[in-house]
């Protein structure tokens, strides 16, 4: 059985436990809960994935694959139930692979800024970045409220679970910035996204971060 490198903190983890909830693989993944803490490389993690960083998944028989996007399209290929996450025409599939960019790029500006803001001693911390970090989130939001109509209307894909684990990954880690503010239609759709079984089933969770 494929052994999946996890923590219930990570929005890149959880992208994947939705595609193997939609899949209908999630019984067939063994889940390890390995601390991949941003500060604190972990060295027997690096002896599968030299990032050091998940998720990660350990194949029987196989290579290791990583990155969130590649676990997904390993599901897609793996799964016979649920959405085609990765569409076969190759227009519908650059839509896809975009959108799902600009959910996983949302997460790629959190994480950061999430590390300055919650982990660097006050007086290392930088305004200037955490002012770009609160600039670029706040662009693709707006972005997304004026284009969710149109990838709403869509096949559900790898792009919906990307952009909806990322909206839920800024309610989970940055709820005071309010982003469904004056996004109406945004914060509709999540509330769609929300309701799906394979959200339901991969709830974000906070845990103690690993000492080091």
């Amino acid at each position: 059985m494929p052994t999946l490198h996890w923590s219930p903190r990570s929005p890149y983890v959880r992208k994947v436990m939705v595609a193997l909830h939609e899949k209908g693989l999630a019984s067939q993944v063994t889940v390890v809960r390995t601390h991949a803490d941003p500060l604190i490389p972990h060295d027997g993690l690096m002896q599968v994935n030299p990032l050091s960083k998940i998720p990660t998944l350990e194949r029987e028989g196989l290579p290791p694959i990583w990155d969130s996007r590649v676990i997904c399209e390993w599901a897609d290929q793996q799964g016979t139930e649920g959405p085609c996450l990765f569409p076969a025409d190759p227009e519908a599939r650059l839509i896809a692979l975009r959108d799902e960019a600009t959910g996983s790029g949302l997460m790629d500006i959190a994480l950061p800024w999430l590390v300055e803001t919650r982990m660097r001693p006050e007086e290392q911390r930088s305004p200037q970045q955490i002012d770009a970090w609160r600039r670029k989130a706040a662009s693709t939001l707006d972005w997304l409220e004026a284009n969710i109509g149109a990838i709403a209307a869509r096949d559900f894909d790898i792009g919906h679970v990307a952009i909806g684990v990322a909206l839920s990954y800024l309610d989970f880690r940055f709820g005071a910035e309010s982003w469904p503010e004056g996004r109406p239609t945004l914060a509709a759709w999540h509330a769609s996204f929300r309701a799906r079984p394979s959200v339901q089933a991969t709830e974000f969770r906070d845990d103690p971060r690993p000492a080091g």
